[in-house]
């Protein structure tokens, strides 16, 4: 696997713990629909949190946060319609980033709340 698939899964579980420990149940990793993959789907009381994560091994080409382009946001909507219609859900669906980056000695954690808003 290349250096970048690793550092990726390695976000993606660094964002897991972090959520978690931030009181999040997760309720689905890399759920597929169609051609778009929502990283994380998880829950707070009523919410249910659309989880881009994005990792990166340095700032030096931007943040992590910047790397979310329109056309993965529109697939991102397009895909947990499905999941809340499938699932039957009554929740409010908020679209979220946990930006992640290495820094001198470790990783840096930024989770955005509402980090987009689809129309």
């Amino acid at each position: 696997m290349a250096d970048h698939n690793d550092l990726g899964k390695l976000g993606e579980e660094l964002a897991v713990d972090f959520l978690q420990q931030n009181g999040y149940e997760i309720l689905e990793t890399n759920w597929v629909f169609q051609k778009a993959e929502i990283d994380i789907i998880a829950q707070k009381g009523n919410i249910l949190a659309v989880v881009e994560v994005k990792t990166r091994s340095s700032i030096e080409f931007g943040l992590p946060q910047d790397f979310v382009k329109p056309k993965k946001i529109q697939l991102l909507v397009k895909a947990i319609n499905e999941y809340v219609i499938a699932n039957d859900l009554d929740v409010e669906v908020r679209f979220d980033i946990v930006a992640i980056h290495k820094d001198a000695k470790d990783f840096s954690i930024d989770h955005i709340e509402e980090a987009f808003y689809y129309f």
